[in-house]
């Protein structure tokens, strides 16, 4: 016979009314013309459908199940739950379609809430996020890449940059990458709630990493992290990625190198941009750009390079700092002062008022490490130089200063005259 739906029936009375047969109404429908007769017959006995005004086994429960409601924080209801609870608290053996229905019918969905579109101004905001490819050949080697994509926001200028990891390094120096590409750092960029750029929970509540804070301090930009389970609210970025995925898939082509991979994908980007329009404006997206930079805070020069972690460290009277287990030398006349620290892929940084003041050599063997240049020096009016050496500690940096093999017995005997 076919079923016919409440649309269907409904579009089956305006036919019949518009004067069309029953069998080109149900060829119309694609049911048989008895289903046809069968529902005008009951139309014009004005019969109702008995599933209406039945009464589900699930009222039996009602009250627990408005109890039950009443307990819930307000968010998203787990039915599931609502029927676990009811089968092991109150021995209810219905299924749970029949709690689903009972649910549908007693509780009205809430209200729907619209979304505000919003366009951002000019060289306000750019939205970052990462997009994941694994088993990426490069070379002879199979590898897991990631990819950085930074979107300006009103031009959809888009910026892509490859990594290896997703560690701190990568992440400041891929958004330098990416900031260096698009000519500039716009007032905001709207990122992802990972841990390299919040450190404790989520959106507008959540903590920022000092180390990604004090990376946005020196660039020049703030940091918006978009609210959980709100992949809305970083739209643009989102749509570029899918965009890379179907147009600038690197999976169809060979490279020899991850430099090569770059190389094909800013030529990519470059050529996409000149045909993309910008909704903004209705040029091309190159065209709007070359607007939008005009408003990008230009890169701070020299740009510092990246590091995975930033602390602040007093200078003893020994003129040491320890960080990460070590102690490292600063000029004197830091003596007593607070110095940021900052560890780099393979050095250590100190900067006072944001000037590197000392760099050493990081994760060595050494525990203690000095220059002694930072020992020398005229007095300051807060801090006085220290002593000059002896000719005893002279002695002992000749034979440290040569190796080992070059040490004369001269070298010794000096030495041992001066102890008399």
């Amino acid at each position: 016979m076919g079923r016919l739906e409440n649309e269907a029936r409904t579009a089956m009375t305006v036919l019949l009314k518009q004067g069309h047969s029953q069998s080109a109404v149900a060829r119309l429908l694609g049911v048989s013309e008895g289903a046809v007769r069968y529902h005008r017959r009951r139309d014009a006995a004005g019969a109702v459908d008995g599933r209406t005004v039945q009464v589900g086994k699930a009222a039996a429960v009602a009250e627990a199940i408005a109890h039950w409601r009443s307990q819930q924080s307000g968010g998203r209801v787990n039915l599931a739950a609502l029927h676990d609870w009811l089968k092991r608290e109150h021995r209810y053996d219905g299924s749970l379609k029949s709690v689903q229905r009972y649910w549908k019918r007693t509780f009205p969905a809430p209200a729907i809430r619209a979304r505000r579109r919003v366009e951002t101004p000019m060289g306000a905001q750019a939205q970052v996020d990462w997009a994941e490819y694994p088993g990426m050949v490069i070379g002879r080697e199979t590898v897991d890449l990631v990819a950085l994509v930074v979107t300006l926001s009103w031009s959809r200028k888009r910026a892509v940059v490859w990594a290896r990891s997703k560690d701190m390094l990568s992440w400041q120096a891929c958004q330098t990458a990416c900031l260096r590409r698009l000519g500039g750092v716009p007032a905001v960029l709207r990122i992802d709630n990972v841990k390299t750029a919040i450190a404790k929970g989520a959106g507008a509540w959540g903590t920022i990493n000092e180390t990604y804070r004090r990376y946005a301090v020196q660039m020049r930009f703030h940091i918006d992290a978009c609210q959980p389970r709100h992949p809305e609210g970083k739209g643009k970025v989102e749509r570029g990625i899918r965009d890379n995925r179907d147009a600038l898939d690197p999976y169809g082509q060979v490279f020899n190198s991850l430099e090569d991979l770059q190389t094909w994908t800013d030529a990519g980007l470059e050529e996409r941009a000149m045909r993309l329009r910008c909704p903004a404006t209705g040029t091309s997206v190159t065209d709007a750009w070359e607007q939008e930079r005009r408003l990008l805070t230009p890169l701070p020069e020299p740009l510092s390079e990246p590091f995975d972690i930033v602390v602040r460290r007093p200078v003893g009277m020994d003129c040491m700092v320890n960080f990460e287990g070590r102690q490292y030398s600063v000029p004197f006349r830091f003596v007593r002062q607070e110095v940021e620290v900052r560890g780099l892929a393979g050095r250590v940084q100190m900067l006072k008022d944001c000037e590197v003041i000392a760099e050493h050599p990081r994760g060595t063997d050494k525990l203690i490490l000095r220059d002694e240049a930072h020992y020398e020096g005229d007095d300051t009016g807060r801090v006085r130089a220290p002593l000059p050496l002896g000719r005893m500690g002279r002695r002992l940096q000749e034979i440290a200063a040569a190796q080992v093999q070059h040490r004369s017995l001269d070298l010794y005997a000096r030495l041992a005259e001066v102890a008399r």
